[in-house]
């Protein structure tokens, strides 16, 4: 049972490099995709006074509309907007564009929902490797060992609980911005479908 115990207690010593490792890249990650999300709200704060402007579109407006999207920075949004505006797309075309913009997005939030899962989960395993040598530290009477072994535990708490945090903040965000663009998008295919109808209706009459 002691070499068992023992073999465990030194792969659970060699993870702690790869762990310190993997917080550190996650740490990393999460302050660049910060910056990210800082400019997508610039971006959405620029497009904020177009955007109000898409419940006030009916069925008779909604072709104007599409002039406006020059207007506004390029995003996935307004790309997707622009190629719901192509004349020769039928309805079935233009479902099927929401949905790619959607599972375009929803792959940027998974990559949100990764910091949110393993960050903490890399930094329970940077807390809990340490603490074997930090007690083994205590009871031979080796202070320094413990407390480099304790610094270390702390350390990657803290980094693990940073990236967690970055993700939960990352995730929230972006799925409020992707419910509110695939309201908008819906929208809109709607009001365009309404248009081509009306239009198929009265070329029919004449």
């Amino acid at each position: 049972m002691e070499y068992v115990s023992n073999l465990m207690f030194w792969i659970s010593n060699g993870l702690l490099i790869p762990v310190i490792v993997g917080l550190l890249f996650f740490f990393i990650k999460s302050v660049f995709m910060l910056g990210g999300l800082f400019n997508k709200y610039q971006q959405r704060n620029k497009q904020s006074a177009v955007l109000k402007k898409i419940p006030d579109l009916n069925r008779e407006n909604v072709a104007e509309w599409k002039s406006v999207l020059s207007t506004v920075p390029p995003t996935k949004f307004t790309a997707t907007c622009s190629q719901l505006f192509n004349q020769k797309a039928s309805e079935a075309h233009r479902v099927r564009q929401i949905a790619e913009f959607e599972i375009e997005s929803d792959r940027e939030i998974g990559k949100s929902k990764t910091l949110t899962k393993f960050g903490p989960v890399l930094g329970l395993m940077g807390t809990l490797i340490p603490m074997g040598p930090a007690l083994v530290g205590l009871s031979t009477g080796d202070i320094g060992s413990m407390a480099y072994n304790m610094q270390v535990a702390f350390a990657t708490t803290v980094l693990g609980l940073f990236a967690g945090a970055v993700g939960f903040i990352l995730v929230q965000t972006q799925q409020r911005w992707l419910m509110t663009d695939l309201t908008n998008l819906d929208f809109i295919s709607d009001l365009l479908s309404q248009s081509q109808n009306k239009a198929t209706w009265l070329s029919d009459e004449e």
